[in-house]
């Protein structure tokens, strides 16, 4: 059973950076890609971020330039850096990893950010 624990969220002002972690319970290099997304209010869950095992990171248009995705092999950990925050970042955010079969989640971690 693959566990994925999310850190680092909370309550930020607008313009400010908060860095998530997401820490895997196995070789973050054994999943096909891992990345992270978010859920507003009231919104369907969107993708924020994604690093796939080999190949190009993507980001979604309204965070790029903002932040950025990076993984710690030795910590089987992977980070989300957000820089330059909006109030339209707030959201809860969660790490997913898939291994080419199974999805599997975290349970997120709330990132509020007050204008």
């Amino acid at each position: 059973q693959v566990q994925l624990v999310e850190s680092g969220g909370g309550l930020v002002q607008a313009g400010g950076s908060l860095r998530l972690s997401c820490a895997a319970s196995r070789n973050i290099f054994s999943f096909t890609a891992m990345g992270w997304y978010r859920q507003a209010p009231g919104k369907q869950r969107e993708v924020v971020a994604r690093i796939p095992g080999g190949g190009i990171m993507y980001f979604t248009d309204s965070v790029k330039g903002r932040f950025s995705i990076s993984r710690d092999s030795a910590k089987n950990t992977v980070y989300l850096q957000m820089n330059r925050l909006k109030p339209e970042d707030t959201a809860r955010y969660y790490c997913k990893a898939n291994d080419g079969v199974y999805d599997y989640w975290g349970q997120g971690t709330q990132v509020t950010v007050s204008s």
